[in-house]
């Protein structure tokens, strides 16, 4: 397929497709679509499961990954509305009721500190449906104090002792910086910038997926496109957010860059890939077939920093 072709194949999809595509491809902000994703396709099946009483699931985080976090971090993916009361009501549940004794969310109970992860994850989602600064505020000072000498995150740091920042957790934290920012918070705004270009530099250290001591692959996972890629890092998910944070290119991408575009099907689509095993509400798309999801992200980071 041309251009033009993969475009019309995007916009016969679901109506979160259909708006991003108009939105980051064509440059049309489509809030007629956006306001259709509650009441048709994906983002009314989401709403559907949510039950009387504010949770999807059995409870906040239980369990993957029809639980209210990993539903709510869904709808946020699709673009929901950011007005949407439905989610807004089961955030101020999650404000209310599942902080810990640090200030962050902690749904785990017997755990006393809260998890990295989990609070990046919550504050892109939080952010993006205008939850209160004032009682984010904690969450912000949870997460400013996990940051590590190297420029990143570890969920394991207030667990473990962890010595050397996680992949999984720094880009976590950094789509729900990135969020925060955007979505006009201003508490600790200046910390929060530059912790966002040290942990930036951490991943570019790093090519995006290789050691920064002997270059070989991390993890081979890192080289899989799932989606939704729940807490867990892949590269495609990592150029996602640089293009979507407006980074600028820089030179350490450009071995993730390629890897990315050598996975294109010669029609001109990507591929859904493996998924995280779990708990659904519903399938979006299936694995091992061309995928909507992954051909829109791949096109929009291809849009920021080459050609289409």
């Amino acid at each position: 397929m041309n251009n033009e072709e993969l475009i019309s194949w995007l916009l016969e999809g679901d109506v979160s497709i259909q708006y991003q595509t108009y939105r980051d491809l064509l440059g049309e902000d489509r809030v007629d679509l956006q306001e259709r994703i509650a009441n048709e396709g994906w983002g009314f099946e989401f709403l559907e499961q949510r039950k009387a009483n504010g949770q999807w699931g059995d409870s906040f985080y239980q369990p993957k990954w029809i639980s209210t976090h990993y539903t709510l971090l869904d709808l946020r993916h699709l673009c929901l509305d950011p007005e949407n009361e439905e989610a807004r009501e089961s955030i101020d549940l999650i404000l209310e009721n599942e902080k810990g004794i640090d200030g962050g969310i902690n749904p785990f109970g017997q755990i006393l500190n809260a998890d990295v992860c989990v609070n990046g994850m919550f504050l892109n989602y939080a952010s993006y449906f205008g939850a209160s600064e004032k009682k984010m505020n904690s969450v912000i000072d949870f997460l400013v104090s996990q940051n590590m000498s190297d420029g990143g995150f570890n969920c394991m740091l207030n667990r473990s002792g962890a010595k050397h920042s996680s992949l999984h957790s720094t880009l976590s934290v950094l789509e729900g910086f990135d969020e925060y920012l955007k979505s006009g918070y201003k508490y600790r705004e200046k910390e929060i910038r530059e912790l966002m270009s040290s942990s930036a530099e951490f991943i570019l250290q790093h090519q995006l997926y290789k050691s920064d001591r002997t270059g070989d692959i991390i993890n081979k996972a890192f080289l899989k496109f799932p989606f939704p890629g729940r807490w867990k890092y892949d590269v495609l998910r990592c150029m996602d957010y640089f293009q979507n944070s407006n980074t600028d290119w820089d030179p350490r991408m450009s071995s993730a860059y390629e890897y990315i575009l050598s996975k294109r099907n010669k029609n001109g689509t990507w591929n859904m890939q493996a998924k995280h095993p779990g708990l659904i509400h519903f399938e979006m798309e299936k694995a091992g077939k061309p995928g909507r999801w992954n051909t829109l992200r791949c096109l929009r980071i291809m849009k920021r920093y080459g050609e289409t």
